[in-house]
């Protein structure tokens, strides 16, 4: 089903954070390559050391869960995009701690909002990540 909003142009600018934008090129990666993408593990392991585990378990969840719950298409852009689609920046504001009107609009009001648990739950790790590698300016 088409819908006004499936758009595949670059409406928004890239996160102004590096923590923000290494959780958009993750999912873009896993999303678009697959699970078990060498190029988003070394990202992973990159920004979390010897703790990248959690940061790739949770996006590898995030991805699975979106998949499997949402009732229509979401629209990723290419990993080396200059810019995010509409769907992406619902996505980062879900990871940012949007509620269920982010995850109702990204998803079609998908019953299930266990997307936007995992999508909390990585934000906090980001987070984490950003604070412990000086990343917060």
């Amino acid at each position: 089903m088409a819908h006004s909003h499936d758009s595949t142009t670059l409406d928004l600018p890239l996160p102004a954070r590096r923590h923000q934008t290494l959780a958009l090129v993750l999912v873009r990666r896993l999303a678009g390559h697959g699970l078990h993408d060498a190029r988003a593990t070394m990202l992973a392991l990159d920004a979390g050391g010897t703790e990248f585990r959690r940061l790739l378990v949770l996006a590898r969840a995030l991805v699975v869960d979106l998949a499997r719950t949402s009732r229509r298409r979401i629209l990723l852009a290419p990993c080396c995009a200059a810019g995010m689609t509409r769907d992406e920046g619902l996505l980062m504001a879900m990871i940012g701690g949007g509620g269920l009107d982010v995850h109702g609009v990204l998803t079609d009001d998908a019953g299930c909002a266990i997307a936007m648990t995992t999508a909390h739950a990585l934000g906090d790790e980001l987070e984490r990540i950003a604070t412990r590698n000086d990343w917060r300016r």
